[in-house]
């Protein structure tokens, strides 16, 4: 059996254009949701796979209606594989169903796992170089040293509240005590 799914991003778009593709395609039951693609709550796309049965195919108008993200595509139709059934994309021509659509889909899968590493391997270089240059990475420290010796004379002086300490540092509670409880330890 063929199940349709079409989504549109906002209430002003209309799926009757992908509705009236999905039905030409053959799709006899045709599952909708409203709301961005990079939504993971969606409601129509959940159901259209729980109703759908080992055999079946899920179709769309085009991939971009089924996950924003190639990671998340990807994961969608892996899901979609592991229950027995195919994916198909009308714009595409990408039918999981057949020889080629599954190489195509395993070709998308290999590009997405290699920009993943790719974009680790930039992110650990880069971390490197910025050690190499004595950058630690992290936010900047609210408080430097001289701030750090004001706000134990500050502590030290019990008439100070501690409310009255944070506002005139422009700091946190947290971000007081453990400036002072760190100097201490070093």
């Amino acid at each position: 059996m063929l199940v349709g799914y079409s989504r549109v991003s906002t209430q002003e778009q209309n799926l009757n254009l992908q509705k009236d593709a999905l039905k030409k395609a053959g799709c006899e039951k045709i599952f909708t949701d409203i709301g961005s693609g990079a939504n993971f709550d969606r409601k129509g796309l959940t159901d259209a796979l729980s109703f759908m049965r080992k055999g079946d195919c899920l179709v769309v108008w085009k991939l971009d209606r089924l996950g924003r993200s190639l990671k998340d595509l990807i994961a969608t139709i892996n899901d979609i594989h592991e229950k027995k059934m195919s994916f198909q994309s009308l714009q595409e021509s990408l039918n999981t169903g057949t020889s080629s659509g599954k190489l195509i889909f395993h070709v998308f899968g290999a590009l997405a796992e290699f920009e993943r590493d790719v974009i680790r391997d930039r992110t650990k270089a880069g971390l490197t170089a910025a050690r190499a240059r004595g950058r630690l990475g992290g936010r900047p420290k609210k408080l430097d040293k001289s701030k750090v010796s004001m706000a134990k004379a500050l502590l030290a002086d019990h008439s100070n509240a501690i409310k009255d300490i944070c506002k005139t540092l422009n700091i946190s509670k947290s971000t007081l005590y453990r400036a002072v409880k760190q100097k201490e330890k070093t």
